[in-house]
């Protein structure tokens, strides 16, 4: 190992271990948010129009600074049940892990989701719940400590920190849930959403001996979109994306413009079209989206330029994209009362 790897690693665990006490864990985000929309709100699960729903994100970044952070993700929903009184009961399944830094920081989720859409007029709306497990492991042989330096080189092993009661994981349960409304009309639709996540407030302080404060705080998120029909080829779908956490918020906006190479039939998640996006992250990145979509198949990829205060070491290299997700259609187009066809969620 060369002496500047040696270095940066330990001027970042340094910078970690101070600032411990006050730190709180924050959770995963995705440029192509809508390639995973129940990590953006629970009431998302079932809101889409066909009979089931299937898809996968990969996500890496960071590369150019350290070892990159990858996060992988994959989720899965259906309705359930239709009632005579025009509501719907769906299910879904979210999973993803995380592995983040030379210390192999992991986080493995597993998300179960039920939401009840409800039309109303014509729009709907919809209230979700979700419950699952987290588990977060770190290798602390990959990790250098400030008083593991003797004479100039290092001992592993020997650190104070161990006797704090370190550990190499932490398992605890999460719940969240959230509130949608959606509707429109031919050419103009809508979905506005608003979630509260980690609402039990687990310790995932890996500190054993850190007070019971120290843990995931809850995450709230706010969403608009909007798919504006301009002609029978061209739609827009502008979106914005509010969310907080502990001192960090993030915001995202952005458009959308999907185009369909044939006439779209009135069944547009199965028409052939490609689409091109630009997106802001507030401070952090500018982003891009593109893709194409064609029989209930959707293939993106997304890139983000960093413009944050770590640019000028990571030269503007954010983070890399690739999604894709499948919807079956349904015979019935039974979710077609309540859906949005603002797929940007």
């Amino acid at each position: 190992m060369n002496t500047k790897r040696i270095i940066t690693r330990f001027c970042l665990a340094t910078a970690l271990t101070a600032s411990a006490p006050a730190v709180f864990a924050q959770d995963i985000h995705f440029t192509q948010f809508d390639m995973a929309p129940m990590v953006v709100n629970p009431a998302f699960t079932g809101m889409f129009d066909g009979l089931a729903r299937a898809g996968g994100i990969y996500r890496t970044q960071w590369g150019s600074v350290t070892v990159p952070y990858v996060t992988m993700g994959a989720h899965a929903d259906m309705p359930l049940y239709l009632d005579q009184s025009g509501g719907a009961l769906a299910a879904g399944i979210q999973i993803f892990n995380d592995k983040a830094g030379d210390g192999n920081l992991q986080n493995f989720t597993g998300l179960l989701s039920l939401a009840y859409h409800k039309t109303v007029g014509n729009g709907s709306i919809a209230v979700g719940m979700q419950g699952g497990y987290a588990s977060k492991s770190i290798d602390l042989s990959k990790l250098y400590f400030g008083d593991e330096s003797v004479n100039g080189t290092f001992v592993p092993g020997t650190s104070n920190e161990y006797s704090l009661g370190i550990g190499n994981s932490v398992n605890y349960y999460l719940v969240n849930a959230g509130v949608a409304l959606s509707g429109g009309k031919e050419n103009f639709n809508y979905v506005i959403g608003l979630g509260a996540n980690n609402i039990n407030q687990p310790n995932d302080a890996l500190l054993k001996k850190q007070t019971s404060t120290v843990g995931l705080d809850m995450r709230f998120t706010g969403q608009l979109g909007l798919s504006i029909k301009s002609n029978d080829r061209l739609t827009l779908r502008p979106a914005l994306l509010f969310q907080t956490q502990a001192s960090a918020t993030e915001i995202i906006g952005g458009n959308e413009f999907l185009y369909y190479v044939n006439n779209d039939p009135g069944y547009s998640n199965f028409s052939t079209a490609v689409f091109l996006g630009g997106w802001y992250r507030t401070g952090d990145a500018v982003m891009i989206t593109g893709g194409v979509e064609f029989k209930g198949i959707r293939i993106g990829i997304g890139y983000d330029y960093n413009i944050s205060q770590l640019n000028a070491a990571s030269n503007g290299n954010g983070g890399f994209e690739l999604a894709l997700r499948y919807i079956a259609p349904s015979p019935f187009k039974f979710a077609g009362k309540r859906t949005v066809p603002c797929t940007r969620f």
